[in-house]
């Protein structure tokens, strides 16, 4: 009889993956039977470059432990330099994290290929294990309850602003 695992904690990881290659990879692990933590939840996107770090941000606030943008290797973007854009703007996007006192470990940036589903679940499984070692992250969640934005204009101050756009 096998004996599964079980954990004190448990985290929840957002993995924003591009179409094209990590996805398909994370299929081909699926397909292939390979196993991975299930607490991983795939959100798709065409490529890497159209991931706003804004989403990062939004994961850890609404709840994630951790999160793992991946996408196609460097040079075998389906959009020629999508990979290229979004690894500049990870690497800003983490001095900025480090810069608020993000513990840069429940973040990770990978390149899975299509035929890559072994290394899906080995990048899967290693960023659960290190963030299920951290703990909950808490600090993004303390943020949702303190949101105010109504999503209304009503100060003369914010109509002038937003109508100067």
């Amino acid at each position: 009889m096998h004996q599964t695992k079980t954990h004190a904690f448990e985290p929840k990881i957002v993995a924003f993956v591009c179409t094209w290659c990590t996805y398909a990879g994370a299929d081909l692990a699926g397909t292939s039977r390979l196993q991975y933590p299930a607490n991983t939840r795939v959100v798709k996107f065409p490529c890497t470059g159209r991931i706003d770090p804004v989403f990062i941000l939004r994961a850890f606030q609404k709840g994630a432990d951790g999160v793992l943008v991946s996408g196609c290797h460097p040079g075998d973007c389906h959009y020629m330099a999508g990979n290229f854009h979004a690894r500049r703007r990870f690497a800003a996007f983490r001095a900025l994290l480090d810069f608020i006192g993000v513990d840069l470990q429940r973040l990770q940036f990978s390149w899975v290929s299509a035929a890559e589903g072994g290394k899906w679940v080995e990048v899967a499984t290693e960023l659960t294990e290190r963030v299920r070692q951290m703990g909950p992250m808490r600090e993004f969640k303390e943020l949702e309850s303190e949101e105010q934005w109504s999503g209304v204009i009503d100060t003369p101050e914010l109509k002038e602003a937003y109508n100067a756009i």
